[in-house]
């Protein structure tokens, strides 16, 4: 009985137990039995009876009406809306001990979060009442679309100072990057880019967020000492400070430096503690007073605001106002719900030209990229450090962030992200869901509605002395020392991205950081380490195993040939190399791989190729067919010496 001819075609080697490619042969007995050796083989091509490959003919419409069914079962499916509305996973298991620690941890926030409102705001060169704009209409996007419990949705210092460089200070544009950047976020995240963030790596990371830290406080030092001094990086603002120096506001510098040792001193008081170190073994009073520690230190932000407003208002005359520069009229109530501004009028500009939607746009620059990556980056790092080891959806934060700074701007605010000092908060106080965004947004609506006629008398060396004693810690000096020790190299990245942030624009710092991260991985590529063992045969015939330890590409190949070279002359025996490792290459490769087969040939020696995968055989084939030879069995090998008469020119020569 004649058997099916496309068993004459099927090819197995030992090369596919260490791959993840699936290839059956599919194949059927005459009686009708399936043959179970191999996998399911691919439907893209049709096995001939004899023995050819025949792609089957599809329509174009049928193709197109395949891809729409497929998207539309793999978008409108409960998995997909459970990821993309992650309210529905947690919102029918609460209750009332999720609901408690919400509440404590929503109202613990939003004190924390008014305070720095009126000081960011500072820092992105607008008026106060912005930063409260930016603060409730985001949280409450953030219930519906976050992923993360810690995260509270609001202005932060780094956006805020960025918000400041594309700007420049115009409210109109800082509204209308909100809406463009939201935009941004949105549309990378619904297209899975949260990936992006993993080109930013730790040093780079680590280098940017300590020089925007340097840059946000040195901004602060004006307000300090009652003198003005703008620009947009660290040198310029120095420099307009000791050109200034000699208008110091004594008033503003004793009550700034004031501030600022206070706060620092009630920042300690949250980690104070008295009686046993075991919480259970400690007496009713003890654990009263160090919850009474613990509120004050986190809420030291808002009780020093209270305070100073209070002297503010007890030292304010109407002859000579207040002994330092206070805040000023606050707009009351809620702001209006509008379009965000697409056009300035001629005096709305700094120069007097008017600007239409394009202009603005422009004027922006590459705020419109930076904005949504570092927000990203603020984001993920509170997700990462309160994870507990879950993972952590980036395109997810991208959609939640982006939805609510679209809904921001039509509150007239400026771009928000997650801040990692309130989600620091947020997380010790006991936060259980998202839903305690509903709290500290609520507390800034009452702010707005209620409390803005008693922020006029707030002092701004005040708001200053809060944002110096936050951002003072987001100096990373602490990852110096562990990097010098396990990877010196890695410095070079974070030192430089340190250095250009602090004398070019922040967005041109990051980018040189990443520029640089790019080439030390292009390097490491592009040189990989070879090992080189000389091995015998199962009859005793030596050769040399060289194993490359990554895939070959066209900056590596070169380095790989000279290598490969250098070591078979000086053995002088048959050589493999073992590709187990190469996982990929290109075209250029291939016509290096026949150049050094060419050396070899023109040497008479033996050049081998072992282990290498199908994928990458076809490429080098189609360069080298007629003198490129792998083999995948370790027995195969003597085979092959012994088909070239390897053994007997060894006889020969002794």
């Amino acid at each position: 009985m004649k058997s099916n001819p496309a068993s004459d075609h099927v090819y197995f080697n030992d090369g596919f137990k260490c791959s993840t490619i699936s290839i059956s042969t599919n194949l059927t007995e005459p009686n009708g039995s399936s043959n179970s050796v191999g996998s399911q083989g691919s439907k893209e091509f049709i096995l001939t009876e004899d023995g050819k490959k025949v792609k089957p003919s599809v329509s174009t419409l049928d193709c197109t009406r395949s891809w729409l069914q497929d998207c539309q079962r793999r978008t409108f499916n409960r998995k997909t809306l459970h990821k993309r509305l992650p309210i529905l996973g947690w919102l029918p298991k609460y209750n009332s001990q999720d609901a408690v620690g919400d509440l404590v941890a929503g109202i613990t926030v939003g004190l924390t979060v008014i305070p720095q409102a009126l000081a960011y705001a500072g820092i992105a060169g607008l008026p106060v009442a912005y930063g409260l704009y930016a603060s409730f209409v985001g949280c409450f996007v953030y219930i519906f679309l976050g992923s993360c419990k810690d995260v509270p949705m609001g202005p932060s210092a780094i956006v805020a100072l960025l918000t400041y460089q594309a700007a420049q200070g115009s409210w109109q544009k800082s509204v209308l990057l909100c809406l463009l950047s939201g935009i941004v976020e949105l549309l990378m995240g619904l297209f899975g880019l949260g990936f992006l963030i993993d080109f930013v790596s730790g040093p780079v990371s680590s280098g940017f967020t300590s020089a925007v830290s340097l840059i946000i406080l040195t901004s602060q030092i004006q307000s300090v000492l009652g003198i003005t001094a703008k620009g947009n990086t660290f040198v310029e603002i120095w420099t307009q400070v000791f050109h200034n120096i000699e208008h110091t506001r004594a008033g503003d510098t004793v009550l700034g430096l004031t501030c600022i040792v206070i706060l620092l001193l009630m920042r300690s008081l949250s980690s104070c503690r008295i009686g046993p170190a075991d919480e259970k073994e400690c007496s009713s009073f003890q654990r009263a007073v160090n919850k009474i520690l613990w509120i004050v230190g986190t809420a030291r932000n808002a009780i020093l605001v209270v305070v100073c407003c209070i002297m503010g208002y007890l030292l304010h005359t109407e002859e000579h106002g207040a002994p330092f520069r206070v805040v000023g009229d606050i707009p009351p109530g809620l702001p209006s719900i509008q379009l965000p501004p697409t056009s300035l009028t001629a005096n709305e500009t700094s120069n007097g030209v008017a600007e239409g939607f394009v202009e603005m746009v422009h004027s922006m620059g590459s705020g419109l990229v930076v904005i949504p990556l570092i927000s990203l980056m603020e984001n993920i790092a509170i997700c990462k450090a309160f994870a507990n080891g879950k993972p952590v959806d980036a395109s997810q934060e991208l959609i939640a962030i982006g939805t609510a700074n679209i809904f921001n701007s039509f509150v007239q605010a400026f771009p928000g992200t997650g801040a990692l000092s309130r989600g620091a908060v947020n997380n010790a106080s006991g936060v259980r869901t998202p839903l305690s965004n509903i709290y500290s947004g609520g507390l800034v609506m009452i702010a707005l509605l209620f409390l803005t006629p008693y922020f006029y008398f707030i002092p701004r060396p005040t708001l200053a002395a809060i944002i110096i004693s936050a951002v003072v810690f987001m100096i990373e000096v602490k990852v110096v020392k562990p990097m010098w020790r396990s990877k010196k190299s890695d410095l070079v990245p974070g030192v430089g991205t340190f250095v250009a942030c602090l004398v070019l624009p922040l967005e041109w710092g990051i980018l040189i950081g990443v520029g640089l991260n790019v080439i030390f991985i292009l390097y490491h590529a592009a040189r990989p380490k070879l090992t080189t063992e000389l091995l015998t045969t199962q009859s005793g015939v030596e050769y040399s195993m060289i194993t490359p330890d990554r895939c070959l590409i066209f900056p590596s190949v070169d380095y790989v040939r000279n290598l490969v070279n250098k070591q078979s002359i000086r053995q002088n025996v048959p050589v493999v190399i073992d590709a187990s490792h190469v996982y990929g290459a290109d075209f250029t490769t291939a016509t290096v791989i026949d150049s050094l087969i060419s050396d070899f040939n023109q040497r008479g020696q033996l050049l081998f190729f072992y282990n290498l995968k199908p994928s990458i055989c076809s490429i080098f084939e189609h360069v080298s067919a007629a003198q490129f030879v792998v083999y995948y069995q370790e027995q195969q090998l003597d085979e092959l010496l012994k088909e070239r008469n390897y053994v007997q020119k060894r006889l020969e020569t002794a």
